[in-house]
């Protein structure tokens, strides 16, 4: 079956997608990724695509960027992300839960753990799950480090503007 990501890129330089991230936790760390070509850091996930369901999209992700099968756990924030990013105004719809990292991922406090090539190299690393340690590491969107260390109870609807924050 074909598979078609949500994204839609405009003439205009405008640009929306639907993405779905996952914020794994071991000893004290949250479980980060990036483009090795990139500056800032993100929370691993992807793009949904039509016909699966957001817990499917972020399970998809993870068995092809780690190799492994996480537990999706709770909604923590469904985030309508505005951005400038590679010459385009983004409009991204994010949808970002718990999941459950399986044991035999490597962990390691300081090392880059894993990389893998989806469409680009990525690298994966265990950050203290801090707000001062995510400030550090550039991790849009940026309200995250702010709520890193007490997660909301319930999900949070938020309108997220680059800029909302004076970092």
């Amino acid at each position: 079956m074909a598979r078609t990501r949500i994204r839609i890129k405009t003439k205009a330089k405008d640009a929306f997608q639907m993405r779905v991230a996952g914020l794994g936790f071991r000893d004290g760390y949250v479980l980060v990724h990036r483009a090795v070509h990139e500056p800032f850091w993100t929370f691993p996930g992807g793009r949904a695509e039509i016909g699966e369901t957001s817990e499917e999209t972020l399970k998809r992700e993870m068995v092809e960027e780690l190799g492994a099968n996480v537990t999706v756990g709770r909604l923590l924030w469904s985030v309508e992300n505005f951005f400038h990013y590679e010459g385009r105004d983004w409009h991204e719809f994010g949808l970002y839960y718990l999941m459950e990292v399986p044991a035999h991922f490597p962990f390691h406090p300081t090392d880059i753990v894993h990389r893998v090539m989806d469409g680009h190299e990525l690298e994966f690393k265990w950050a203290p799950a801090t707000t001062a340690a995510l400030r550090a590491l550039d991790i849009p969107p940026y309200f995250i480090a702010e709520e890193i260390e007490t997660l909301p109870a319930s999900p949070r609807h938020i309108v997220w503007r680059d800029g909302d924050l004076d970092r």
